[in-house]
């Protein structure tokens, strides 16, 4: 496990070292991203998104489900669906396209589910500390 706190002005280092444990993989990789409410999960992928030099504009995709930033960088928001409402509609799938695909609050039983699909399956937690965040990524 990787431990840091950062100020949001120094998201790039964060951002890097997931970078680094992605290229590693040769599949298709999950990243779940899990924290309370404005902790900066939507924040942790607009800055990914900024750092492969792209200029999307990334929202949380709250409402719509799902957001899709240059093709390949997919980004879900499940906070307002069950696991069993997710696969329903579909989204399951979604998880077969190449890219890296970004999970906001994807809890254990999401997570165990699509490891046992054998997809590769990153945890990126954010914890508020006042006016700067602890990441806690998985290694």
């Amino acid at each position: 496990m990787y431990s840091i706190i950062l100020n949001v002005d120094e998201i790039s280092q964060i951002v890097d070292k997931l970078k680094v444990k992605l290229s590693k993989l040769e599949n298709n990789a999950i990243v779940i991203l899990r924290g309370d409410l404005a902790s900066g999960k939507t924040t942790f992928v607009k800055n990914y998104v900024k750092s492969l030099g792209l200029d999307d504009l990334v929202t949380s995709p709250t409402f719509s489900l799902q957001s899709i930033y240059s093709n390949e960088i997919y980004h879900y928001d499940v906070y307002n669906k069950t696991l069993e409402e997710f696969i329903a509609l579909g989204m399951l799938e979604e998880f077969e396209k190449n890219g890296i695909h970004f999970v906001e609050w994807g809890d254990r039983k999401f997570e165990e589910l699509l490891k046992s699909y054998g997809y590769d399956v990153i945890l990126l937690q954010i914890k508020k500390d006042n006016d700067k965040r602890q990441y806690i990524l998985n290694e």
